[in-house]
Formats: structure tokens, sequence, C-alpha cells
């Protein structure tokens, strides 16, 4: 069975409990949540029961055992991630604004997860996986990025699979070499997952279905756009499949990308339909808006089957 690795950011989320914007006076405050969202993505693929794994560090801390407890309760392998003593595990901070935008204050380049370096149990485990799910925030800082791209070279040198979500928050754009590390990724990617208009972002065209075109002519074999509340769509060479959205209450909107994500790519590894994957994913999105916290919605199988049942009537 293949075995899905990520690599990247495993941190905390410290929610404020009142609206606005920012962090500029003091906030009562909610947490800390197991997240990052790489993180988020192998817990929700953990949970379907498909082997995976993560490459990243913490702090002895904490903030980093509650991440670590929570990854390997729901069927990660842990072992990749290295416990940095002296160091801090990274953080973020999230503030909703009054129109249901997020303003984020992130720790990570500087954290411990941000000075992830090769090392030979790392090396150990890449060659235990035969696919790779890469995020964008892996490569917003220099130690994340240099591992990632190695394990991209050596997962795809022996015929592994690689699946990217672009995940482009707008206060890691200005990362130095971010554009061009993520343009590579691209080209290696069998499996692309951009949100909503992020796919504009990789091609010359002003609209999705031409974005679209110009990637599949490119040799990007598989493409989902995610769109949250207005469901998703799968794009390859035998043509285009949507699904609608589960009408369900939204609590806390972060992780459902990452969520969708996972579960997506769990079913494609099983070799589901793109429909019968999209629907899992869908669900698996969903869910995960109805909980607070980035990682309380991951979902079981058994839970998805629930909430599709639920949405059929």
């Amino acid at each position: 069975m293949t075995k899905v690795l990520t690599i990247g950011e495993v941190l905390v989320e410290i929610v404020a409990t009142t609206r606005g914007s920012g962090f500029r006076e003091a906030q009562p405050l909610i947490g800390p949540f197991p997240s990052g969202a790489p993180a988020i993505f192998i817990d929700q693929v953990g949970k379907l029961g498909t082997p995976c794994a993560i490459l990243s560090r913490v702090g002895d801390d904490d903030f980093g055992h509650v991440t670590l407890d929570r990854l390997h309760a729901d069927g990660v392998d842990v072992s990749g991630i290295e416990i940095a003593s002296g160091e801090s595990t990274g953080s973020a901070f999230v503030r909703y604004r009054e129109d249901g935008s997020r303003a984020f204050v992130f720790n990570i380049t500087h954290a411990a997860c941000g000075r992830l370096e090769a090392s030979s149990a790392g090396d150990a485990l890449i060659e235990t996986c035969s696919h790779l799910h890469i995020m964008g925030t892996a490569l917003s800082a220099p130690g994340l990025a240099r591992r990632t791209t190695e394990a991209v070279a050596r997962v795809k040198a022996r015929g592994g699979t690689l699946s990217f979500d672009p995940n482009l928050r707008p206060e890691i754009l200005a990362a130095p070499g971010l554009r061009a590390a993520l343009d590579e990724v691209l080209t290696q990617t069998d499996l692309f997952l951009p949100s909503g208009d992020e796919i504009l972002l990789f091609t010359s065209a002003d609209d999705e279905a031409g974005a679209v075109a110009e990637l599949l002519d490119r040799g990007i074999p598989e493409i989902v756009i995610k769109r949250g509340a207005a469901g998703a769509s799968h794009f390859d060479a035998k043509g285009r499949r949507d699904v609608l959205p589960i009408a369900v209450e939204e609590v806390d909107p972060t992780g459902a990308g990452d969520s969708f994500g996972g579960a997506f790519v769990s079913l494609w590894l099983e070799g589901a339909s793109p429909q019968t994957a999209l629907a899992y994913a869908n669900a698996a999105g969903a869910r995960a808006v109805t909980c607070l916290g980035p990682m309380e919605g991951t979902s079981t199988r058994s839970e998805l089957d629930a909430l599709m049942a639920q949405a059929k009537g």
C-alpha cells in the first residue's frame, strides 16, 4: 500500500475569541490547537487509514508535544518529526474579521520547523514513501524548502507520485525564492490542488477555463480546484467533473482545504474514481468547518459516509 509523505510546518494555533482586525491590542484567546497546513493534511490522511508520515521539527515544549500526540493518535508516523531541545514550536495566531476573513501572525521561519535540515533518519523515511504531498508553505522557509526539493527529486526519480497544494497565504508571498520554488514543484506535479483563483498565479490565463487548459497542455495530468462553500471540480484529459457543496454550519474554516486535500489524495491513491474521490474530499472539507480549531474537524471514513448520507436526505 502506498505510503504518503508530507514535509512542512507542525505548529499550534491560538485563536482570538473576539472579531476584529489583527492584534494591535490584547484579546482573549483559545488554544493551543494542533495545526500547520501539512500537519492537518497528513492527519486527515492518517484518519482514513492510509499509511503516512511527516518530516518536520518541533520544540521540546508543550506546544510540540500536543501536536505530536494528536498526529500519533490519528495514525501518522511521527518518527520524522525531530524534537529540538532549546527551540520553540511554530505558532500561528488568528483573529477573524467581521466579514469572516482572517488575520494571521505566523512564527514559522524562525521556529523549530523552519530549520529542518537533512538527516539520516529523514532520508530513511523518504525511502519508505512512494507519494509526496507538497504545500506552498513548505517552500517559504529556507530549511524547509531545501528538504522539500530534495525529497521531490528522490521520490520522483524512483517513479513515485507528487501532489501539490499551493496554499498561498498573503503573509508568505514575499518570502525570498518562493516563486521559483513553486514553479519548479509544479513541473513535477501529478495532481494539482489549488483553491479558487490560486490557479491563475501559475498561468498566463486570466480565467479559470484558460488556466486549466494551459496547465493540462503543459503536462499536469490532473487538476482539482477547491471552491469552499461552492463545491469542487476535477479536470483531466477526459474532461470535467463537479461536486456540489454540502450545507453545514460554519464554525471555523481553517484547515478545510487541507482536510479536503488529505481525503482526495487518500481516495486517489486507493484507485477511486475522480467523482468518488471528489465526493469524499468535499465531505471532509465540509465537516472540517463545523469544528473550532484547524485539526479538530479531520474525519474518519465512517464520519464522512454519515455526512454524505445525511446530505442525500
